[in-house]
Formats: structure tokens, C-alpha cells, sequence
């Protein structure tokens, strides 16, 4: 929308503008006051931007525009490209991590290199696919610089993102994927130890938590509690199911 002098001068309440009274017989003509604002003048104006759609409402390909050029927080200044997710927008299922890294950086998309790997390994082990009735997503949608962890500022930013998403996918379960997915989603400082095998809720939605796929890679003594998880969320949707 572009905005007219008049009325961005509307805006800054310096319009209407004052006006000489009529001169009446046997007075002087007052002095004419110029209010012609010139182009150094308008170019000091502050930009005055339309309000903008509430992210509750928007459809998701507006979506997609808004979180590929937000700047709401600072990880906009070092990122290569936000990470929007990848999948069925219409899946019964639910994968939320926490925040995209390098390799995901790079190439826009979620959970890939060895941990997107271990994690189709995990959907398979569940008679799953990535992009059939399954939809991947992160907490952030920018890359923390050096892969460190999500701050507060930066998950309250991205927050309203992923709550649109979810409400336009209306998915029947949400698994989170490590510490920070679960923590973030649930409003939760508790261990990801003490929120294992429990349903939770994120908006109305079911919420199952186990571990990262790059923490597994880590800790190959733990597979097995995911296993666990993974088997847990697959009874859950067996109930769930009409």
C-alpha cells in the first residue's frame, strides 16, 4: 500500500493543517503560511508500514512468505535461509525439533545429513515415511550461530509460527524430538528423562517426547529408550484413529 504525503502527514497529526480565517473589512490580510513540505523534508518522515495480517490467520502459502522474511530476532542476520519444514500438510503425524543446522541452513529443509537419516530410519521402524502422512518441522526456523542452543527471545519469536502451522495441519499427534522441542512446545523445564513416557498437549494436540536423532547419534545406548518411544506414539495413534 503506498502512502500519500497527506497521509502520512495525517499519521504524524500534522494535518489538517491550520488554515487563515477570512479577512474581514478593514483588517489586515494575515500572512500566508507555507506548508508545502519539501523533499529533504519528506524524506525525514518516518516509514509508516500498514498493519500487518496476524499470523493466526494467514493460509499456508502467506505463511511461508511471512517466515522466509521475518527479522523478528536476531538469528535473521546470520542465517542463510529459514527452514520452513517439509511434508504432508495434511499428516496425522507430527515430527518438531529444535532448530535447523548447518546442512539445514544450507539447503532449506529439516533434518537432514546423519540425523534426517537416523530420524527416516526411526519413521520406517514405524511403518512411516518422510512426506507421506508425515510433516517435519522445527521449534526455530533460523540456524543459532555455531549450533548452539535456542534462547528465549528467539523461541517466543518463532512460537506463533509453528502454532499456525500446526493449526493448518491439524495433525493428530505431535512427536518432539529432543531437550529443547519438548521444553518449548510443553512450557516445560523438566528433563526430557521426566517427560518420556507421558501424553502430553501443545493447543489440543497429543504430544509424545523422545530424543533427538543427533543426541542418539551420540549416545547409542539410548536407542533403545527411543525405540520405546517410538512404539508408545504408534499405539497412541492406533487409539486415536477412527
Amino acid at each position: 500500500m503506498t502512502l500519500t504525503l497527506e497521509d502520512r502527514l495525517h499519521e504524524l497529526e500534522l494535518l489538517p493543517a491550520w488554515k487563515p480565517r477570512q479577512r474581514t473589512s478593514g483588517t489586515a490580510p494575515s500572512p500566508a503560511i507555507d506548508i508545502t513540505a519539501s523533499a529533504e523534508q519528506i524524506s525525514q518522515l518516518p516509514s509508516i508500514q500498514p498493519t500487518a495480517q496476524p499470523i493466526a490467520s494467514l493460509d499456508w502459502q502467506t505463511l511461508q512468505q511471512v517466515v522466509s522474511n521475518c527479522q523478528a530476532c536476531a538469528l535473521a542476520k546470520t542465517r542463510t535461509q529459514t527452514v520452513f519444514g517439509v511434508g504432508d500438510t495434511d499428516a496425522d503425524w507430527l515430527f518438531v525439533g529444535e532448530a535447523p543446522g548447518a546442512e539445514e541452513d544450507k539447503r532449506g529443509e529439516p533434518f537432514v545429513g546423519a540425523a534426517g537419516q537416523l530420524l527416516d530410519n526411526m519413521l520406517a521402524a514405524i511403518r512411516l515415511r518422510r512426506g507421506e502422512n508425515v510433516y517435519i518441522a522445527n521449534v526455530l526456523k533460523c540456524r543459532p550461530p555455531e549450533n548452539r542452543d535456542p534462547q528465549g527471545e528467539e523461541v517466543k519469536k518463532c512460537d506463533p509460527y509453528l502454532k499456525r502451522q500446526v493449526e493448518l495441519i491439524r495433525p493428530k499427534l505431535i512427536v518432539a524430538l529432543g531437550k529443547f522441542a519438548a521444553q518449548s512446545l510443553l512450557g516445560s523445564e523438566e528433563t526430557i528423562a521426566s517427560m518420556r513416557g507421558k501424553l502430553h498437549d501443545y493447543n489440543g494436540v497429543p504430544v509424545i517426547v523422545t530424543y533427538h536423532p543427533a543426541f542418539l547419534l551420540r549416545s547409542l545406548n539410548e536407542k533403545a529408550k527411543a525405540w520405546e518411544d517410538l512404539c508408545f506414539a504408534r499405539a497412541t495413534m492406533s487409539s486415536l484413529m477412527p
